[in-house]
């Protein structure tokens, strides 16, 4: 039987989570994944500083409140208008 070392068996995991073989690729790809991160940070940090509720909300908790609106775009006079469905639980 024969036995790989520790390090090459531990970095072919790690790169086969990558999305590609290209290493441009994969840095673009890991750019994006580090700016997702931030924009859901700064979300944190500048809109939900005082709702108490959201505050310390899981992403996907905060990604269903957050973008999952129950809404119309509708046009008229020239005009778009978002329009928010009155069951929608969490319109004021």
């Amino acid at each position: 039987m024969s036995r790989t070392p520790a390090t090459s068996s531990r970095t072919s995991r790690s790169v086969s989570r990558f999305p590609s073989r290209h290493f441009a690729i994969n840095t673009t790809w890991l750019e994006l994944s580090l700016a997702a991160i931030d924009s859901l940070a700064w979300t944190w940090v500048l809109l939900l500083d005082g709702e108490l509720e959201l505050a310390d909300a899981e992403p996907k908790k905060l990604h269903y409140r957050l973008l999952h609106v129950a809404a119309r775009l509708t046009r008229g006079s020239r005009r778009l208008r978002l329009r928010f469905s009155a069951a929608w639980p969490w319109v004021a």
